[in-house]
């Protein structure tokens, strides 16, 4: 089945161009015109500012039920991370998908087509494995067909329940829902899961504090070639120094020296990097996915995004904790909070920023082939209102600055994913009421 877009204005990756028509057959853009003045007959017609599809490169969808509680007085990522637990308590499959299904299609909502799942929710609430051992995982790759976006989920080997000075704590409490035992039972309960049309299977390492050099980095990595492989790292100081103090070496080069680092592979956070450390991320060519909206909601700090830029590594973009969910507002933060740090601007363009929330978030997440309005590529797109009270002036001529310096989430009007529309004039087309999804998912799993 062909369908032909007409896009009043697109970002083409190095500019915008108005009248743009798109033709799409078989889930991909399978041509592009411009200089197309008014709407084709055939056309849908998606009037404002077009651009590729955004990725979410970074997710925990549960923590989305975390919102608007742990903003309360002050604490740390450690007191935040107890309050985390106590929902990691109540999920179920089922509760897991319903949370799932509205927070995917919050992110619909929010112009995002493709998520990465940092997966780690695994078994019941004793550690015991349900009958299917990827019960949790399944719901969230049915959740997200249901949103209608894509996914790489990211299962997660976590074995350990933390890293002090004096080595690695066992898993207790929640954590016994994260752990297969070990890195075997681990790989073992991996290889039965499946993608899909919608859906590819990527790995993770939760971080070293969770999963140890005993455990087999070297074997893991191994193990999962092929896949796109992530692992939080270097989040918190703590993590730095129990590492060193243990091991003689920073998680970065801990992870060097057993062969970690590639293209395939992707740090998050890499907020407390050494010097040596951005020229290992950056000589390998790992992707950095920088979450700023939770790194500034946890007060973990500013990673040191241009240098890893300089030294060679691509940067890609997450919600995290969803304290907010806007790749719009996480694209410039980049740019604003390096403002505030190093008091000078034009770290990065416009396009620049919104290539990290399209193309290269979606190149971390194992999917190469979309992030781009061009033939071939997988027509995912979303289109950003240029007439509301953020986004309204001069029609924008040269480049992305509307959508990254002005523009929101609440600015999405249309989203489409494989050629299907899924938003429509800022209305979710197969989730009813997203706001009533969320707040009922939200009440079943907060106890």
């Amino acid at each position: 089945m062909q369908l032909t877009y007409w896009l009043e204005h697109a970002w083409l990756g190095t500019h915008v161009e108005p009248g743009v028509t798109l033709t799409v057959a078989d889930g991909r853009i399978a041509a592009v015109h411009t200089e197309a003045a008014t709407p084709p007959p055939d056309a849908t017609a998606l009037r404002g500012l077009t651009v590729p599809g955004l990725a979410d490169a970074h997710s925990h969808a549960f923590h989305r039920a975390l919102r608007g509680t742990v903003q309360v007085g002050s604490g740390t990522f450690w007191t935040w991370r107890d309050i985390m637990y106590t929902v990691a308590f109540h999920l179920t499959p089922d509760s897991y998908f319903d949370l799932a299904r509205a927070v995917y299609a919050e992110m619909a909502l929010a112009g995002i087509t493709c998520v990465g799942e940092f997966h780690y929710l695994h078994h019941q609430i004793d550690g015991t494995p349900y009958d299917d051992p990827n019960a949790m995982g399944e719901a969230l790759l049915a959740a997200a067909a249901e949103a209608g976006i894509r996914i790489t989920l990211l299962d997660t080997a976590y074995l350990h329940g933390g890293l002090i000075r004096g080595g690695y704590r066992p898993l207790e409490g929640a954590q016994m829902r994260f752990g297969d035992g070990s890195s075997e039972r681990w790989y073992e309960r991996w290889s039965r899961l499946k993608g899909g049309e919608h859906a590819r299977i990527g790995a993770a390492l939760h971080s070293v504090r969770a999963f140890s050099d005993r455990d087999g980095y070297a074997a893991f990595r191994q193990r999962t070639q092929g896949v796109p492989v992530h692992v939080h790292l270097s989040e918190q100081p703590a993590e730095n120094e129990a590492c060193l103090a243990l091991h003689g070496r920073t998680p970065a080069r801990l992870l060097a020296d057993a062969g970690f680092w590639d293209r395939d592979t992707t740090a998050v956070h890499a907020t407390h990097l050494t010097s040596e450390d951005i020229a290992l991320l950056g000589g390998s060519g790992s992707t950095v996915c920088m979450c700023p909206t939770t790194e500034r909601d946890l007060a973990d700090g500013i990673g040191p995004a241009p240098q890893l830029r300089r030294a060679g590594s691509r940067l890609a973009l997450g919600s995290d904790s969803h304290a907010v969910i806007d790749l719009l507002e996480e694209a410039r933060a980049l740019e604003l909070d390096e403002r505030l740090r190093s008091r000078t601007r034009g770290h990065w363009t416009a396009g620049q920023l919104l290539r990290a929330a399209t193309e290269d978030g979606h190149a971390c997440l194992g999917w190469p082939e979309a992030g781009r309005l061009e033939a071939g590529a997988l027509a995912d797109f979303t289109t950003i209102a240029l007439d509301s009270v953020r986004t309204a002036g001069p029609v924008p001529r040269l480049g992305a600055e509307t959508a990254v310096f002005a523009a929101t989430a609440a600015d999405v009007r249309h989203t489409v994913v494989g050629g299907r529309q899924i938003v429509r004039d800022g209305q979710h087309l197969l989730v009813e009421d997203v706001p009533a999804a969320l707040s009922r998912a939200v009440a079943a799993v907060r106890g």
